[in-house]
């Protein structure tokens, strides 16, 4: 059977060399023989965020395990552009949302913050990072973004990376739109109330934040995270379209 681009993709943390046998997590079994239904010698194809995309065939397949084994590579690991998105955490669904378009938009890092109106008391983080891993097989990207510890919006930026760039999109504001990332940004969006005045002013002041608008409504939060990073997202660089990978042999 040929490996093609509708293969489907899987994440995987173990190295990705010819010949090596990886069993595979429960869930990713039931997803291949069940709604799948795959078998044994199933096309597949591999990424582990380091070593590329690569070949594989489904060894064996038996209830909720399940081994592929590596056979050759399909592309190199290319780097991935350097955004992250600042998130205050919202209603369920939408939380889920933001991580799956951003992860679907090559962010590198998502990082939860805890903001005065922010509405969702806590996070299932296990649960958000299987959101960015599901949405990152399906979007050819080779990387999964890293998810941060959630914290507060004083804790943010008091532990600012220098030389990072970070953008913040506030409601009616008589400021620029946000233009391509060329050096290490982030993109800092609100929670559902916006930001408390206090924090405004605290953001103000901060020496890393360019203040921008995303135009003259006013957005949801999860809007206007895909619309910020939409915006920011710098050149694709390295980027090999899926008709134009070369079908490992068989």
């Amino acid at each position: 059977m040929a490996h093609s681009n509708t293969s489907p993709r899987l994440f995987v943390p173990d190295a990705l060399v010819p010949g090596a046998e990886i069993a595979l997590a429960p869930g990713q079994a039931h997803h291949l023989g069940t709604v799948l239904r795959l078998g044994a010698g199933a096309a597949l194809r591999l990424f582990n965020g380091r070593d590329g995309e690569w070949a594989g065939r489904l060894a064996g397949i038996r209830r909720e395990r399940a081994s592929v084994v590596v056979q050759a590579p399909i592309r190199g690991q290319v780097a991935a552009p350097d955004l992250w998105l600042a998130f205050a955490p919202l209603k369920r669904d939408a939380t889920d949302l933001v991580v799956e378009k951003a992860t679907e938009l090559g962010v590198a890092a998502l990082l939860p913050v805890f903001t005065a109106r922010t509405n969702a008391a806590r996070l299932n983080l296990e649960r958000l990072r299987a959101i960015a891993i599901a949405a990152a097989e399906q979007s050819e990207r080779l990387t999964v973004p890293r998810m941060a510890d959630p914290q507060r919006l004083s804790e943010l930026l008091a532990g600012w990376p220098e030389g990072r760039r970070l953008v913040v999109a506030l409601e009616r504001r008589d400021a620029a739109p946000p233009m391509p990332a060329d050096t290490p940004s982030a993109l800092l969006i609100g929670p559902e109330g916006g930001f408390a005045p206090e924090e405004v002013e605290m953001l103000r002041r901060h020496a890393a934040v360019a203040i921008v608008t995303l135009g003259p409504l006013v957005l949801r939060a999860e809007t206007a995270a895909i619309a910020g990073l939409a915006l920011l997202q710098p050149a694709l660089r390295g980027y090999v379209a899926p008709a134009a990978r070369r079908p490992a042999a068989d």
